[in-house]
């Protein structure tokens, strides 16, 4: 009798996932019990399909701060949980609430981030005059997504010589 085949081993993939700092800054992040935050509010679905469907636990997370005077990379995270629904859809006082998504059957997921790292901060400005990045997601006109993948080039070129 032969053994069944084993499935080769999934290469580490890699994330930016955008985050309001007034809602969670890599500091908070960082001071959470165990470092670890679960990515609430996500309600698109594209990125909802990235978190059910692509990240694993052990992804590497560029944790990326949106809506402020100065955006960029401000840390370094990975994915510390697999997915489940995420409670603000179905809580009214929360600006995520979902009327339309059912307890039964959840339209939202979220999952946990774990902080590695501050770094010190990687601006949009710097990113976009880095040729290597050109092609990064997040510098795509027109790209609005919190969750985006990033290739290993691009993850090697920000971890090694931008944050070097």
């Amino acid at each position: 009798m032969t053994a069944p085949p084993i499935a080769p081993a999934r290469l580490q993939r890699y994330w930016l996932m955008k985050s309001e700092p007034d809602e969670c800054s890599i500091d908070d992040a960082l001071a959470a019990p165990h470092a670890t935050v679960p990515w609430t509010g996500v309600r698109n679905y594209q990125a909802r399909n990235f978190m059910r469907d692509e990240m694993q636990v052990g992804d590497g997370v560029l944790f990326y701060h949106s809506s402020c005077p100065e955006p960029g990379i401000a840390g370094i995270a990975r994915v510390a949980s697999g997915t489940r629904p995420d409670p603000t859809q179905f809580d009214p006082a929360s600006p995520y609430y979902d009327p339309k998504s059912l307890a039964e059957k959840p339209r939202w997921l979220l999952l946990d981030v774990q902080a590695l790292r501050k770094t010190r901060l990687v601006s949009l400005a710097d990113l976009r005059h880095t040729p290597a990045l050109a092609g990064m997601r997040v510098l795509q006109k027109g790209s609005r997504l919190s969750i985006t993948p990033v290739e290993p080039e691009e993850w090697r070129e920000i971890t090694e010589r931008l944050l070097a």
